[in-house]
């Protein structure tokens, strides 16, 4: 028993004195990794760690820069095309905002308004930097860079992760590069209807992400009867596919699948929402007349005769192809010409997307059907609309094309994603980027009338009135020191406009004008008229394609 209790005894001891010196070694092995005598050994878990932190703050950065990029590049975009009167007149407007006029007394605006939507950014913009024509292009980066934004985020959905990414980059990648010209004339210079798009796809992107609460109704309600009073054609784009989308549901499920109507109480909700947002506008509007503020041109009669429906369907088509950048006609064979044709594939998803939205209408979700309604409805109204011109009249359906872009992405991005075609699309973006960089690579361009605006200033010719596509730049050029305002022809009279224009400006007891400018060959308005409103000039100057006459009277005086 001794020998036996001995033997456990060493045992132990051995046991311990192991266990003691594996405990020091690895001390040891510790001290020396840290101390890097066994050379640098990974600390995986401290990577992964860091990487988790960078990437924690690497997506918020890109929400920061991104966006900022954008802006000075569609900035840079914008500024290729020459600043008119019709972007400059909402510039005075905002200045005179700025200057106490809230309510635009004494206003005559054209068919939109933009009250709500654009003008308060141009206040903005002129706060910082004055009566200036770099208003107009600051605003238009602005509105185009918050439209990619909202896009993007719309587009992603509820999804995450890498299929989130693909659907954002769809999206934004085929609004990304605006077409030269008059691509740029519609999409980013003055206000037009593709701003109103903001809160529409604002109001659309609630009723996305938010649960279906009382609150999203009303919150979608106020964003639309927002955008109407800045602009009628969101009713078109907005108010009755809503109506229509909702309508469709609910007959679907309480007609047809006898459901009870407190299932759909959500989409009768979101009709009461659009109907209440028209009343809502309407009577704002109203309001604002009745305290003596701005007034608002009728809009023009909407059905266009048969006649007619042939060129507008010929404008629809190639307004489609300039809104998605694809517009080819009359460019010469060469690398541009294929950039233009690389954009023809956007245009292909946005309309690949339309009809799939179409053909399963009850198996896409809410907000896709919106955006699908609202394409087709547009284009509906743009064909029979009557007052179909150029190709610039395009910016009646411009909604068509984030509407479009955001479709795209969300209900092609799993089948391009599983037909391995993003490799291919890759391809395509990189060739919008590189069409965007040669477009923000042309030299900016003066204000129109430049030379008439030099020539007046020179001549200290301070106060006249002009053809209205001449006045509010020149104005606006001068920074007041010129002030042309606009006149136009009514039954052969020479008449003050009241279209986009300010009751004062035609006040005798406040303004001397003592010139007139026309333009053009033969001259716009005819000499024969302005000779017959104010008797001969006293000097006819000709300054390039202007012909300025000078008189020693107050021309307002006898003017209509």
């Amino acid at each position: 028993m001794t020998d036996v209790h001995s033997d456990l005894e060493g045992a132990a001891t051995r046991n311990g004195s192991a266990a003691q010196a594996a405990a020091e070694s690895e001390v040891t092995r510790t001290t020396e990794l840290s101390s890097g005598s066994l050379g640098a050994v990974p600390d995986k878990p401290r990577r992964r760690v860091t990487w988790r932190l960078g990437r924690r703050w690497l997506v918020p950065a890109m929400w920061v820069v991104v966006p900022v990029a954008l802006f000075f590049c569609y900035l840079r975009v914008s500024q290729t095309e020459p600043g008119d009167s019709y972007g400059a007149v909402f510039t005075l407007q905002a200045w005179d905002m700025l200057h106490g006029n809230l309510l635009l007394h004494g206003w005559w605006l054209s068919d939109v308004s933009f009250y709500t939507t654009e003008l308060p950014e141009y206040m903005l913009v002129t706060l910082v930097r004055g009566l200036n024509p770099d208003v107009v292009h600051i605003a238009a980066a602005i509105t185009y860079t918050l439209l990619l934004l909202l896009v993007g985020l719309l587009a992603k959905g509820r999804a995450t992760g890498k299929e989130a990414a693909v659907r954002m980059l769809i999206a934004v990648g085929i609004m990304v590069s605006p077409q030269l010209g008059n691509g740029i004339f519609v999409l980013l210079l003055a206000p037009d209807h593709l701003g109103t798009c903001v809160p529409v796809l604002l109001a659309w992107l609630i009723a996305d992400r938010a649960r279906r609460r009382w609150y999203v109704p009303v919150a979608v309600g106020v964003l639309l009867a927002w955008a109407l009073i800045a602009d009628p054609v969101v009713r078109v784009t907005a108010v009755l596919p809503l109506v229509a989308v909702c309508g469709i549901r609910l007959y679907q499920s309480i007609i047809q699948q006898r459901q009870p109507f407190r299932s759909r109480w959500y989409e009768a909700a979101l009709i009461a929402a659009g109907l209440i947002a028209i009343g809502v506008a309407s009577g704002v509007l109203a309001l604002i007349r009745a305290q003596g503020g701005f007034s608002v041109n009728p809009v023009a009669p909407l059905i266009a005769s048969v006649t007619a429906l042939p060129h507008h369907l010929f404008v629809l088509l190639e307004g489609l192809f300039l809104l998605f950048g694809a517009d080819f006609y009359g460019h010469r064979i060469g690398f541009p010409s294929a950039l233009l044709l690389l954009h023809v594939v956007g245009l292909v998803l946005a309309a690949w997307a339309t009809w799939v939205a179409v053909r399963r209408f009850n198996r896409v979700d809410l907000v896709s059907q919106l955006l699908a309604a609202g394409i087709l409805i547009n284009l509906a109204a743009f064909l029979l609309w009557s007052k179909i011109g150029d190709i610039t009249t395009t910016r009646e359906m411009a909604a068509v094309l984030p509407f479009g872009a955001v479709l795209a992405a969300r209900l092609l991005s799993a089948r391009l994603t599983a037909a391995r075609l993003l490799p291919a699309l890759s391809v395509v973006l990189c060739g919008y980027l590189v069409s965007l960089g040669l477009v923000a690579a042309h030299s900016p361009q003066p204000p129109d009338n430049q030379q008439l605006t030099t020539w007046l200033t020179a001549h200290h010719l301070h106060y006249g009135i002009g053809a209205s596509w001449l006045g509010n730049v020149v104005t606006v050029s001068s920074g007041e020191r010129v002030e042309l305002r606009p006149v136009t022809r009514n039954h052969h009279v020479l008449a003050h406009s009241q279209w986009e224009s300010q009751a004062s400006w035609y006040d005798p007891r406040r303004h001397d004008a003592n010139f007139v400018v026309l333009i053009g060959s033969p001259p716009s308005p005819t000499m024969a008229t302005v000779v017959a409103a104010f008797g001969p000039p006293e000097r006819t100057y000709l300054v390039g394609p202007y012909t300025v006459l000078t008189w020693n009277k107050n021309l307002l005086t006898e003017l209509h």
